[in-house]
């Protein structure tokens, strides 16, 4: 049996009340009374300072700090406390006079000068505390001398005020240890949850993976560094190398469901325990990740997206003109693809302030009947609904903007084929093997057919359309062009990183040949499986483009708004970030920045500094949380369900504006 979850359970059986009050504090009570957070034992605190003592709580008991301080402490009932909940919070986490301080110790261990674990404490406060320099002072004098001197003890700021209120401070006399200093050295970091039995495929080097690649299998569970972006539908991932919970592999992982992490000594585990090749069950949960051998190959039944079957709206091919994005709506998608509809709308949203941005936080978040108070706080507005609206508006249209650019429509691509009967014999010996079900030679029909349909000159008629938009300016201006498929940024089907985008055209015939390029994509051999595997016919399966100017940007990346490794988690949304364009942060290139910002009680952190070594500058990261709290209010009106998160891809020009190029929804 392997295990790679490196801590254990609650010792505590649930029911026990053995909340400790005044004790000092042992690592034999700890863990007595502990709970696991993210793979660490975890153990919650209430300094009470009028009273001049602690009380350590039983996490299979009281999961709240705030249910326990009222009803254990204050002799409140529950119903009390649901009635003035958000007062009651302001009075223990924000009032600068609070009586109370709450926090969390973990506990966790690195190794000594001889490869010893040792064992240290961290102390925090929740993300949306507001306590000052003093008072966590104060907070870490107060657990620290009641600890046992033999553990060390580090300070954690919870989020990015707290770092600034402590800058001042010695950390010789306050210790601490930064977010993305202890988000880093974890050994194992879950990224999407699930569970899968499968035959573990390690894979030591790129190049292995590639001679081995076209023997994989839906039941297969593979593991390498770094998953390449073209990885097959299989049964699971894992990375034994950081990677973002944001990049395409991520994205294609939550997508189909399956389960994927990060396991830092996966290559010590497969040699140590002979798994390459071995059967196993693979579980990753928002707390553990467990990888347990099996001693027989298991019967497995055929995977569900075996009969999975995602239905297209029938394209619409009559000859409509290429438009300016801004004047299309959501509904265009069936004529020029989903991610130009969408482009169009958000122009929509932005220019005429009629949408209700609100929606999310008028949800049940019981016991609160809606969160609008909490929005009105972070727009400094009114809290009435319609003030509200009309503020939430006017604050996503100050902070984002939406490209423009030109969408061309799928009737282009539709006259482009059919001019050459080459193309159509090569698109007719495709459907032929998908409907045979040779998946032996669709490969080989794929790229001979995209060789073609970048080789065929494009109709005169059609070249025009193309390049009139950019006829004074496309010798001199930096272009880029991306796709907009009908079969692309859809709920289930996202298609994160299938098909072409080309960031570098100059002049006509880069454009004609780029655009090609893109309508050349949509036969790739990975993206006719993947949409063969989604049910998705090719008959119904078309190409759109959006030529834009390219924008020089400072920062690119990507949020969703949610936070893809704690799905219950409806405060905060992620963001990547690396400086220049997005595409490194999506495909994997670069290891971004990376925050969470909390959009209902506010406040951000950071998570992982990647590449760059250095954090944004403070005022870089206050404009990323605006950025963050646009993103959830436009998830109230382009998700299908306001709860329902976006993927959100944007660019931070070097005026310092933002910039989205892309919102899709993200799949959970």
């Amino acid at each position: 049996m392997t295990g790679i979850s490196a801590f254990p359970s609650p010792a505590t059986a649930p029911g026990t009340d053995a909340t400790v009050v005044g004790e000092n504090l042992s690592l034999p009570l700890f863990r007595s009374l502990s709970g696991v957070l993210a793979g660490h034992p975890y153990l919650k605190v209430v300094v009470d300072r009028t009273e001049h003592t602690w009380h350590l709580l039983d996490t299979a008991v009281h999961p709240f700090h705030v249910n326990y301080v009222a009803t254990r402490i204050l002799g409140m009932d529950l119903d009390e406390l649901d009635a003035g909940l958000d007062a009651f919070n302001a009075s223990v986490y924000t009032d600068p006079s609070r009586r109370f301080l709450l926090g969390v110790l973990s506990l966790h261990a690195d190794e000594d000068t001889e490869g010893r674990d040792r064992p240290f404490l961290v102390l925090e406060t929740t993300e949306a505390d507001t306590m000052d320099g003093p008072l966590l002072h104060e907070f870490y004098d107060f657990v620290r001398e009641r600890v046992d001197g033999r553990l060390p003890l580090l300070l954690k700021p919870a989020n990015h005020g707290q770092e600034a209120a402590l800058a001042p401070v010695s950390d010789v006399t306050l210790p601490r240890i930064l977010s993305h200093e202890l988000f880093v050295s974890r050994p194992r970091t879950p990224l999407n949850t699930g569970e899968a039995i499968g035959r573990l495929r390690w894979f030591a080097s790129l190049e292995e993976y590639r001679a081995h690649a076209a023997d994989l299998g839906w039941s297969d569970i593979v593991a390498m560094d770094c998953l390449p972006d073209d990885v097959p539908r299989v049964a699971g991932f894992i990375n034994a190398a950081p990677i973002t919970p944001l990049s395409h592999t991520n994205v294609l992982a939550s997508g189909w469901g399956i389960p994927n992490a990060i396991v830092r000594d996966m290559a010590r585990l497969v040699e140590a325990e002979e798994l390459d090749g071995a059967w196993v069950c693979y579980r990753v949960q928002d707390d553990e990740v467990s990888l347990v051998r099996l001693h027989e190959v298991p019967e497995l039944d055929e995977p569900a997206w075996h009969q999975q079957r995602i239905r297209l709206e029938p394209p619409l091919l009559e000859d409509v003109p290429v438009l300016e994005l801004r004047r299309l709506r959501r509904e265009d998608r069936d004529r020029y693809g989903t991610k130009a509809a969408n482009l169009g709308e958000l122009h929509h949203v932005l220019d005429s302030r009629t949408a209700d941005l609100t929606a999310f936080y008028g949800r049940a978040r019981p016991p609160r009947k809606d969160l609008y108070g909490h929005l009105a706080s972070r727009l400094t507005a009114s809290a009435d609904p319609e003030a509200l609206r009309h503020a939430a508006s006017e604050f996503a249209a100050a902070t984002v903007t939406a490209p423009d650019g030109v969408a061309l429509p799928f009737a282009l691509q539709h006259r482009f084929l059919i001019s050459s009967p080459a193309l159509q014999q090569g698109i007719g010996k495709l459907k032929m093997a998908l409907e045979l079900g040779a998946t032996d030679v669709l490969d080989p029909l794929c790229l001979s057919l995209q060789q073609l349909v970048r080789g065929t000159p494009v109709p005169e008629d059609v070249a025009a359309r193309i390049t009139g938009p950019f006829a004074d300016r496309v010798c001199r201006k930096r272009l880029v062009v991306r796709s907009s498929s009908n079969a692309e940024d859809l709920p289930g089907f996202s298609a994160a990183g299938v098909y072409d985008s080309i960031t570098t055209v100059h002049g006509t015939d880069e454009l004609l040949d780029a655009v090609r390029q893109v309508w050349a994509s949509l036969v790739s051999p990975r993206s006719v499986r993947l949409r063969h595997e989604a049910g998705i016919s090719l008959d119904d399966t078309y190409m759109g483009v959006i030529v834009q100017e390219y924008t020089p940007a400072e920062l690119g990346g990507v949020l969703v708004t949610c936070n893809p490794t704690r799905r219950e988690d409806f405060r905060n949304i992620y963001i990547n970030c690396t400086p220049g364009s997005p595409e490194s942060v999506v495909d994997g290139t670069a290891l971004p920045l990376q925050y969470l910002y909390n959009t209902v009680e506010g406040g951000g952190r950071t998570v992982d500094l990647g590449s760059s070594g250095e954090d944004l500058p403070s005022s870089a990261r206050a404009r990323l949380a605006d950025l963050a709290l646009t993103g959830r209010l436009l998830q109230s009106h382009f998700a299908d369900d306001p709860d329902g998160p976006l993927d959100i891809e944007w660019l931070m020009t070097e005026a310092g504006g933002f910039k989205l190029v892309q919102l899709r929804p993200y799949a959970l």
